[in-house]
């Protein structure tokens, strides 16, 4: 609607100050036409707005206007209260303040929308972690949180996974990420991007060197290559495996992550045929804990592993205590 888009226009110009007006058209996905009649009914509603030309020109408000229209619908209200139950602001230390801005949210909505709100804070409950899933480890990201603010290098000690000697490493920071309750650090090292876990770092530094990120790119763009460089690794090892019907639900909430392709079985198949992709042969023992409701078909080498991993936990139980040293 044009209302809510006049309405985005003036808030990001309030926030942002001068913002291009190409920016303008992206953010709200309309084109520059569009985006220049805004102006002009802002303009003619009585909103000081102006366009400056230029290489460094944009659209901006006169300096000093404010105003505090909210401009809530009630979706967006419960929006707002749906993100207090994420968990995010916790790690940040953002608990209190995020209370506060609700409080004052609530405040500014109009009488209609406050019972949708407060309900939706009673009614919706967004947990972060997964079923069976470890404790989460406590992260303290103030220090790199800290850099991130203030455009500041890093200095971290680092444990890779599968080391157990951390390396120490200067990064430029775009910013922090949470997916799934794990933060991670989007950083730079020598102009190549990196993902660095949080929970894996044993000492963080803000150095007095201001960061140098590679020119005109966000935290957003570099997040999304790093996110497909995951999601797209090949794997070493490709494993064909059949897995009963029973325990297929359970198979795809702990090894979903390694299939290569997702398969559509036959609602009378009672083995389901897939496919999955490894780095390396010892992280086929993932497989073992499904015991014979899954059989792995090819290759023969991974077959082999498991069928050794499975005959050392038998000599395991089948020794008396005694017998053992």
């Amino acid at each position: 609607m044009k209302s809510d888009r006049l309405l985005s226009i003036l808030l990001l110009l309030q926030t942002r100050g001068r913002v291009p007006a190409h920016t303008l058209a992206t953010r709200l996905e309309v084109s520059l036409r569009t985006i220049y009649r805004d102006i002009e009914a802002l303009s003619a509603a009585g909103v000081p707005v102006y366009t400056e030309r230029g290489r460094h020109g944009g659209i901006a408000l006169l300096p000093g206007y404010r105003t505090d229209v909210t401009g809530l619908t009630a979706d967006e209200s419960r929006a707002l209260f749906i993100l207090a139950s994420q968990g995010a602001h916790t790690a940040l230390g953002l608990d209190a303040a995020l209370g506060s801005a609700l409080r004052k949210v609530m405040a500014a909505l109009s009488e209609p929308h406050r019972p949708a709100a407060e309900l939706t804070s009673r009614r919706i409950l967004v947990e972060s972690s997964r079923w069976m899933g470890p404790p989460p480890r406590e992260v303290d990201v103030g220090a790199v949180q800290d850099a991130v603010f203030t455009d500041r290098r890093l200095r971290i000690r680092y444990r890779h996974s599968g080391t157990d000697t951390p390396r120490t490493y200067t990064v430029d920071p775009y910013g922090l990420v949470s997916k799934a309750g794990v933060w991670y650090l989007v950083a730079d090292r020598r102009a190549v991007p990196r993902l660095f876990r949080v929970d894996r770092t044993r000492s963080v530094t803000v150095t007095d060197a201001p960061v140098k990120r590679r020119p005109g790119i966000e935290l957003a763009e570099v997040w999304a290559l790093l996110k497909r460089q995951v999601e797209q690794r090949p794997g070493g090892i490709t494993v064909t495996a059949r897995v009963h019907r029973s325990r297929y639900d359970l198979f795809l909430r702990m090894a979903g992550n390694s299939l290569i392709e997702h398969p559509e079985p036959a609602e009378d198949d009672e083995w389901i045929r897939v496919r999955l992709g490894y780095e390396v042969l010892a992280a086929t023992r993932t497989l073992l804990p499904f015991a014979a409701h899954l059989e792995v078909l090819e290759p023969p080498e991974v077959r082999a592993e498991l069928a050794r991993c499975a005959a050392d936990v038998t000599r395991l139980y089948a020794e008396t205590p005694a017998a053992r040293p």
